[in-house]
């Protein structure tokens, strides 16, 4: 097990409970004439059979970062990519990619995030409403393959009813430790029966500082991440290639009637990061989307809703080499449609069936040379049915999901893939692209036991199947992000998982709990294998092989909550861990660490204050490959707001500290290109202004 000093780390969270409690009080000793009440985080009321995290409200604006995965980074049973600030990726449950679809209103984001972990996620978090978080039966509603699970990324662009005034927000913010400045504005009216929004927002900062050295270890150590020459980083102070520039624009338009309401909405998204590789680079990204969305309430006899949603996303982004020229440039062109038909209760059941199609086109190819980047150009089809039911009978409540798909992967077989010379002698082995065909059949079936007011039991088993991907059968290249030579397999076979899932909750009362233990069982889990070679002429970057094996990812978490998310004084603790490991012996790759923290918050006439600490455990179980481990951290964050109505506006003035120890933290979640040399931002402290009318 892991080797920690168990003494000390109770006696942190001691001192930062007690520390943030007599700060909390000072702070609401003063008496505003406003009371305010924290929207915070939900639980859906299903959570126990299929666990959904509902991230909104203020807890979603004292959360909320450049990126999705740093705004979902330290929520139960959730961590993150890290490549700097621009690109970073939730990781659920030991699982990311691939395996973590990322909706935005229900739809696919359109983007190439799940080909490599410095592909940034193609979303604007800044004009976000709401972030959820579904696993089980919930998640077959919108994808197959998702055993990590899924998230979506709600903006309400596209309104469903018509605001009675014309209402909006503000927010702009200045934060110390990448000279970063943000701003958003959004707008709702109607005129009429047609309803209007419009939402922008820009983010710009500038390389973050780094507590010490950029090296893990500090700044005479070399790293041999592949077996070429060791390499170290030695900077310190403002880690290069770590900014981030993005703005979007976005506007939706709906027509809403009694039964229902037909929108558009259209948004420009731009992104320009840096990559903090050792090689450096950047990544200037650029997205069109549109969407449409229709709904009518009671439809037919029967029946109490359909919907039908479709959008088209537009994607590219040229990645830079260190001296700013152009080296590769990325298109995906995403296409989707799906409709659901939800059914009146039947037989204490009630549910939702409907289809969705989806193409995607992905071409990525190298600048001047015009030939292939990495992965041939390829195009995806998936057509899929979808059959989801709840019921409950007095204390038992139950799910079921069902979810067919097949996808069919076709990439241009008259691409001449080159072999390379390998430093053992020969050449890289060599792949025949062929197109593949997958049917995918998922399911899910959970139960729910109360068996006394407020508490509950409840069991549930998902099975999930997942095609594999374009870059895992055919990727053929360097790959400069991860110092990789990235080789597919074209004759992979459908990975499988097999999720077991028990939890407990005490839902009533000022102190509550949940708590759940899983196992994940993989038949086919598709990894990148590094096999001890590398390529000279590709910067002597290893050779990595995509392979299948039979894993499991074991783990356990839960929380403790006393008067969360209310009026007064509320505490929370809780944590998490997982382990994946291969049957046939070792660790699984690129496996988040455990963790312990603790909250505490007091909100009281227009104060609302807090503390959160987080401590994560060193990672040593790592794949034989990587190097390690993977530090221990302490994060410290504290924030205090305060909110007054003046005239028709609610104003909110918010500080908020950021990793207050000046820890370096490095997550084993990222690979090793760029968690040894280049860690997290240090110490920053972010101030701002909002308004809500």
């Amino acid at each position: 097990m892991y080797q920690i000093n168990q003494p000390l780390a109770k006696q942190k969270l001691i001192y930062v409970l007690v520390s943030g409690l007599i700060s909390t009080t000072t702070f609401a000793q003063s008496q505003p004439s406003l009371e305010i009440t924290s929207t915070g985080s939900q639980e859906a009321t299903q959570s126990i059979l299929t666990p959904t995290k509902i991230l909104q409200g203020d807890e979603l604006l004292n959360k909320l970062g450049t990126t999705l995965g740093a705004t979902l980074a330290n929520e139960l049973g959730v961590s993150a990519t890290g490549y700097g600030a621009g690109s970073s990726r939730p990781v659920i449950r030991g699982l990311e990619g691939s395996r973590v679809q990322i909706l935005q209103n229900g739809l696919s984001v359109g983007d190439v995030s799940n080909i490599s972990q410095d592909h940034a996620v193609g979303n604007n978090m800044q004009n976000t409403h709401q972030v959820e978080i579904l696993r089980g039966a919930a998640a077959l509603l919108y994808g197959s393959g998702s055993s990590g699970g899924l998230v979506n990324v709600v903006n309400d662009r596209i309104l469903t009813n018509l605001p009675d005034r014309p209402t909006g927000a503000l927010n702009t913010s200045y934060e110390t430790v990448n000279n970063g400045r943000a701003g958003a504005v959004e707008v709702d009216g109607a005129f009429g029966s047609v309803a209007v929004h419009v939402d922008t927002a820009i983010n710009n900062a500038n390389d973050y500082r780094i507590p010490g050295y950029a090296n893990q270890g500090g700044p005479n150590q070399e790293w041999a991440i592949n077996p070429g020459e060791p390499l170290s980083v030695p900077y310190s102070g403002k880690l290069p290639n770590s900014f981030s520039n993005q703005n979007n624009l976005g506007v939706g338009v709906s027509y809403v009637g009694q039964n229902g309401y037909t929108g558009v909405s259209v948004e420009r998204l731009n992104n320009n990061y840096g990559i903090p590789t050792p090689e450096g680079g950047s990544i200037n990204q650029s997205q069109n989307r549109y969407d449409l969305q229709h709904q009518t309430r009671d439809p037919f006899s029967g029946f109490s809703s359909f919907k039908f949603s479709a959008a088209n996303s537009n994607y590219n982004h040229t990645e830079f080499n260190n001296a700013g020229e152009a080296a590769s440039l990325w298109k995906n062109i995403a296409n989707e449609a799906r409709f659901e038909l939800a059914h009146n209760p039947l037989a204490g059941w009630k549910g939702t069936f409907g289809a969705q199609v989806s193409a995607a086109s992905l071409n990525a190819t190298e600048v001047g040379t015009g030939s292939y980047a990495i992965v041939p150009p390829t195009k995806t089809n998936s057509n899929a049915l979808f059959w989801i039911e709840e019921g409950k009978w007095n204390s038992l409540q139950g799910n079921l999901g069902l979810r067919y798909n097949n996808v069919a992967q076709k990439p241009n077989l008259g691409t001449e893939l080159v072999p390379e010379p390998v430093n053992t002698g020969g050449d890289t082995p060599a792949i025949t692209l062929q197109n593949r065909n997958f049917n995918l059949m998922s399911y899910s079936a959970g139960g729910l036991w109360n068996f006394m007011q407020g508490h509950g039991a409840g069991l549930a088993y998902t099975v999930s199947q997942r095609a594999p991907s374009a870059q895992e059968l055919y990727s053929y290249g360097a790959h400069e992000s991860t110092a990789t030579f990235d080789i597919g397999n074209p004759n992979l076979d459908k990975e499988t998982s097999h999720n077991l899932e028990f939890n407990i909750q005490k839902t009533s009362g000022l102190m509550r709990a949940k708590a759940s233990v899983y196992a994940n069982r993989f038949n086919n889990y598709i990894y990148g294998y590094y096999t001890g070679q590398s390529v000279p002429n590709a910067g002597d970057f290893s050779v990595v092989v995509a392979q299948q094996a039979a894993a499991t990812i074991k783990g356990v978490e839960g929380e403790l909550t006393y008067n969360w998310r209310e009026h007064g004084l509320g505490g929370r603790v809780f944590g998490d861990a997982s382990q994946g490991t291969f049957d046939a012996g070792g660790n699984l790759p690129l496996q988040p660490a455990p963790r312990l923290g603790a909250e505490i918050a007091h909100q009281q006439n227009g104060w609302l204050t807090n503390a959160t600490y987080i401590y994560s455990y060193q990672q040593n179980r790592l794949a034989n490959w990587e190097i390690g481990p993977a530090p221990s951290y302490n994060l410290l964050n504290a924030g205090i707001s305060y909110t007054e109505k003046i005239k028709d506006v609610n104003w909110t003035v918010y500080m908020n500290l950021k990793n207050l120890l000046n820890e370096q933290i490095r997550y084993a979640t990222t690979p090793m290109a760029v968690r040894l040399f280049a860690p997290q931002p240090g110490r920053s402290l972010m101030v701002g202004l909002r308004g809500t009318f």
